[in-house]
């Protein structure tokens, strides 16, 4: 069951982040269904990005989530990782030497003095050469909005609503997951979230399907914490 479990985690991930979209994402949120940043998702947004997952998550394009999808990745994963291995290891002698580690590391940290750079430009919006109480504020709020508020638990969150939404998707029970079993559980989420079947989520809607979900998870907790 373990080795299901683990195996199958692919399809899970992918449910979670496309057969949840529905509730997933806000105007600040430049990757989620949310195409033209108005507030809301509708059933046209929801369904093109729910497409977007698929093809990233059917990594061996095979129209089906399942464990050769997840070697697929791993696959990937180990080709990056010796791509870069290659860029850090610049006389191509198969070892990084302490001169390359250091020089790899002051690379990567002159990138984030640029990219601190560029924030503290983008904050200090009267280019007095200092930040106001009002200006961090503003950006504050501003990274509230691209992360959807709260951001402490979201992996951890997407991990079980992915499993939940894995049960729900596997209709027949075969352990895997087909194009047709993955847009059916989206466009129920969404169904589900759409509760004034207008065939658009507005913010409120998803508001109120969070709070649900939260309540949901709090009582399974008193559960098992009881049994």
């Amino acid at each position: 069951m373990r080795k299901l479990t683990l195996s199958l985690s692919a399809a899970a991930l992918a449910l979670s982040a496309g057969a949840g979209i529905a509730i997933a994402a806000g105007p600040g949120d430049r990757h989620g269904p949310d195409a033209d940043k108005n507030g809301t998702v509708t059933r046209a947004e929801a369904t093109a990005h729910a497409d977007k997952m698929w093809q990233k998550m059917d990594a061996n394009g095979d129209g089906v989530l399942n464990e050769a999808d997840r070697e697929a990745r791993k696959a990937a994963r180990a080709e990056r990782g010796a791509e870069r291995f290659a860029q850090i290891d610049t006389n191509g002698d198969g070892e990084l030497s302490q001169a390359e580690m250091q020089a790899h590391h002051a690379e990567r940290m002159a990138r984030k003095d640029d990219r601190q750079a560029e924030r503290f430009a983008r904050l200090d919006t009267d280019n007095s050469g200092g930040l106001s109480q009002e200006e961090l504020k503003a950006g504050h709020e501003m990274r509230r909005g691209k992360h959807g508020g709260k951001s402490g638990m979201k992996g951890h969150r997407g991990k079980r609503g992915g499993k939940m939404m894995l049960r729900m998707a596997d209709a027949d029970g075969d352990k895997q997951i087909t194009r047709a079993e993955f847009d059916a559980a989206n466009m129920k989420r969404f169904q589900m979230v759409d509760t004034n079947g207008d065939g658009a989520i507005s913010a409120e809607e998803r508001k109120a399907a969070h709070e649900k979900m939260r309540e949901r998870r709090k009582q399974m907790r008193e559960q098992n914490q009881a049994s």
